[in-house]
């Protein structure tokens, strides 16, 4: 109850400093129920999802492609590109079929209750279900226990991220840590050494 209490303080405290007029935090933070999201804004698009990465694309190709501008749909106020008609109609037809999980953050980051980064760049299907990391280091980690860090990120998603304020629930995770919270340098380590044991 305390931390509860103590998280609706800090999460007063940190919208009142960040007012709506933030154009990034606009952009990750859509009314619709796909919220928040790893989305700018670009052109005419108020919140384009990865950066205009065609998200059919990962399950058609098995690839990365970036969207072009004229093959667009809208999905919860959310622009999303493709690279062609056919992708564009696929997605048309079933656009939850292919969101990113966790909004496009990065899943390793989920798992810590930050919704953070996301390079399309990186990502991996599991279960039918497309994940987007914040690079190869955040993936390679997340991999060490796929299972468990999905459970939670799921969890934390679940909780605390979905529907939330983007910024409000990074800020606050990034100062009231998770129990099993690692840094960026103790994930390299523990990576590093799995690789060297053949893990």
């Amino acid at each position: 109850m305390k931390i509860r209490f103590l998280r609706g303080w800090f999460l007063m405290l940190i919208a009142a400093f960040a007012l709506a007029g933030c154009g990034a935090m606009s952009a990750q933070n859509p009314s619709g129920k796909y919220t928040p999201v790893n989305a700018v804004a670009e052109g005419d698009a108020d919140r384009l999802m990865l950066k205009g990465a065609d998200v059919v694309a990962y399950f058609v190709d098995g690839q990365y492609l970036a969207g072009d501008p004229k093959f667009s749909s809208q999905y919860e106020a959310i622009t999303f590109r493709f690279t062609s008609a056919e992708h564009k109609a696929l997605f048309d037809k079933a656009p939850t079929d292919y969101l990113p999980q966790f909004g496009g953050y990065c899943a390793n980051g989920i798992a810590y209750a930050i919704p953070w980064g996301g390079d399309a760049n990186t990502w991996k299907i599991i279960d039918g279900k497309l994940y987007i990391f914040g690079g190869q280091g955040s993936k390679d980690a997340f991999e060490l226990d796929e299972r468990k860090n999905l459970a939670l990120a799921e969890k934390y998603w679940q909780d605390e991220i979905e529907g939330s304020n983007s910024f409000i629930q990074r800020a606050w995770r990034l100062v009231v840590r998770v129990p099993h919270y690692k840094s960026g340098d103790e994930l390299a380590k523990t990576v590093a050494a799995a690789k060297a044991s053949g893990r």
